[in-house]
This record gives structure tokens, C-alpha cells and sequence, in this order.
């Protein structure tokens, strides 16, 4: 007998068969927007590795809110047009149990395992804070940054880890500064009905940032970066890397404040939710961008919580690097399905 897990993301997906016992048998990346809809992606998943017993559970990390009705789960892809239905793959594929969950929520669902003493295949916790300590059985926030903005926390019941999943990375962005209030005057032009977070923290949002510093022209910008920006796939990572390696002014005060921002909205979940056993950093970029956070400008605006500052500075806070998290938890949550 096998199970099926996944993590479908914006602009990849993971797949694996698994054991009954969690055992990968085989895992696959995909890149999400090459196939019109997800039954497709697990269609051929599961014809190229059909030497094994087909799965009967599968659990699945979806990139949006589950809408539960009845018994019947959907989603929404935030950043694909995909509608995903639990009922629609049982019926297609022959399982006898699907189970859709945030894909944050799977991500929380392995940190609650590593907060608890588990080690993970693959994973490193880097501490951003080292001398500020984790309180057992406290609330744990978990963000990442990515194609989005993912957000969930993590509660304790006794032991057992309670996982409430959200859809935190579309509240309002807020400036902080002068700075800040032209941004959102910027972001206002594209996005008049509403400017969440994840407009500027995450990928994307990395891009949106360097276009601002251009038409705000209080750095110069380098002809041959920007040309290098438009043909590359991934343009966020052509800035990040430039300003890592300090090569380019712009693109070293655009990650300034990316990083500003990204430590700002995670003090804003550690507060809200009182997370002192700890806040847990996932997502794509911030294992990538690691020398970018270790400065001491992220803490600082991590921390800029007026009356509150000393009790952020008392919350660890740690960066996740492990490209299957996500994947990790579907496959936690997979292994408890019925049959």
C-alpha cells in the first residue's frame, strides 16, 4: 500500500509515493504553470511511476484557502488558475481519501515536528537571535515568503500541536516611514482596491520594489541589470544576488527594505499571536537571501514594536532552509487518513 503527498505551490510542485510507514519511495518537481491544471501534473506522476502500488490517501499543500462544504474540499490557486477539488481527484484517480490543507498549514505541520525534537531530511535551522530561547508548548508563527506570502500558527494542546492555517499575508500594508508612504502611493496606482503585505513581500514583490526605486531615481540604475532583469525567469533572484555580492546600489537598498518589510510584518504575526515559542521563517527566499538577514536589520524591524520591543526581543526567531517543508507535512498528514 502507498499514499501520495504533495505541495502545490505557485511555481513548483512536489509529489511523492510514500510507504505506509512515511518511507519515500519517489518524489518529482514540477514546474506548476507548465500544465493547464493540476489533475493533469498527478496524471503523469502517477503514469511514470506506475511500477509501484497505486495510492489510496492523498494529501495535498495547496497554495490557497480549502473551502470546506460538507465533505467536499476546493481551492482556489492564489497565483495559478487552477481550482483543485478533493472530490474530483478521489474520483479521477481511485483514492479512497483526499485531504487538501494550506499550504502553510502542511509547512506548520513539519515545524511543529522539529519544534518538538524531530529532525527532517535535508533541513537546517539557522538562528537569527541565538540568545533569545524557545518556551515549550508557546504559540509559533510561521511565515514564508515566496511566490506569496504564506502565514500560519501553531497552538498546543497539552502536547499535541493544534494548527490554524491563515490567510495573513493579504492584510493591509502599512508604512512605517516617508519612504514607505511613497511606496504605497506606488503600490496604489496598480492596486487600488487593496495593498496586502504580499504585495511587496515576496517574489514579485521584490520586482515591484526595484521599479519603485526607478521611478523614484534616488539611486542610479544600471541599464545592463535592468536589461538582465527583463529576460531572466526569475528576475528577484538576479536582484537579490546582485545585492549580496554588493554589485549594484539599487539593488542593495531595494533588499534593504525588502528585508525591512519582511521583518516587520513577521513582528507584526509574533505579536498578535504572542509566539514565544518562536518564529519560524520558510518560504523560498529567506534561506536564499541568509547573508541579507543576519545584519541585524531584519531584528531591528522585527523588534520596532514601540512598548512592546523588549518581548520581541525575547522571541527566537529562525530561518528554515528545506525545499521540501511543505512536503514533509503532506506526507505527516497523508499517513492519517482513513482508508
Amino acid at each position: 500500500m502507498t499514499i501520495l503527498a504533495g505541495d502545490l505551490g505557485g511555481t513548483k510542485t512536489l509529489l511523492a509515493l510514500c510507504d505506509d510507514d512515511g518511507q519515500r519511495l519517489v518524489s518529482q518537481r514540477f514546474a506548476s504553470a507548465a500544465y493547464p491544471d493540476f489533475e493533469s501534473l498527478v496524471a503523469e506522476f502517477l503514469a511514470a511511476h506506475s511500477s509501484y502500488p497505486s495510492p489510496r490517501r492523498f494529501a495535498l499543500g495547496v497554495a490557497g484557502p480549502v473551502i470546506d462544504v460538507g465533505s467536499h474540499q476546493t481551492c482556489d490557486i492564489t497565483n495559478l488558475p487552477y481550482r483543485v477539488s478533493g472530490a474530483a481527484l478521489a474520483q479521477r484517480f481511485g483514492f479512497a481519501s483526499v485531504r487538501l490543507i494550506n499550504d502553510f498549514y502542511a509547512v506548520a505541520l513539519a515545524i511543529a515536528q522539529v519544534a518538538q525534537g524531530t529532525s527532517l531530511p535535508g533541513l537546517t535551522l539557522t538562528p537569527l537571535n541565538p540568545a533569545a530561547q524557545p518556551i515549550p508548548r508557546a504559540p509559533i508563527a510561521v511565515l514564508g515568503a515566496g511566490t506569496g506570502l504564506g502565514e500560519a500558527l501553531i497552538a498546543f494542546h497539552g502536547d499535541q500541536p493544534v494548527i490554524l492555517p491563515t490567510e495573513g499575508g493579504h492584510s493591509d500594508f502599512a508604512p512605517h516611514d516617508e519612504e514607505e508612504l511613497a511606496l504605497w502611493r506606488f503600490l496604489s496606482q496598480r492596486f487600488p482596491d487593496h495593498i496586502s503585505q504580499e504585495r511587496v513581500v515576496c517574489g514579485p514583490g521584490i520586482v515591484t520594489l526595484y521599479e519603485f526605486f526607478c521611478q523614484q531615481a534616488q539611486a542610479p540604475h544600471s541599464p545592463q541589470i535592468q536589461a538582465e532583469i527583463a529576460r531572466a525567469s526569475d528576475p528577484a533572484q538576479v536582484i537579490s544576488a546582485h545585492a549580496m555580492h554588493k554589485s549594484d546600489p539599487l539593488c542593495q537598498r531595494v533588499m534593504q527594505r525588502f528585508v525591512m518589510l519582511y521583518g516587520a510584518e513577521a513582528g507584526n504575526l509574533a505579536l498578535k499571536s504572542l509566539a514565544r515559542g518562536g518564529v519560524y521563517l520558510a518560504g523560498g527566499i529567506a534561506a536564499k537571501i541568509l547573508p541579507l538577514l543576519t545584519d541585524g536589520l531584519f531584528l531591528s524591524h522585527f523588534a520596532n514594536k514601540g512598548r512592546f520591543a523588549a518581548l520581541l526581543r525575547s522571541i527566537p526567531v529562525y530561518v528554515v532552509d528545506c525545499a521540501e517543508i511543505g512536503l514533509f507535512g503532506a506526507m505527516a498528514c497523508a499517513r492519517q487518513l482513513p482508508l
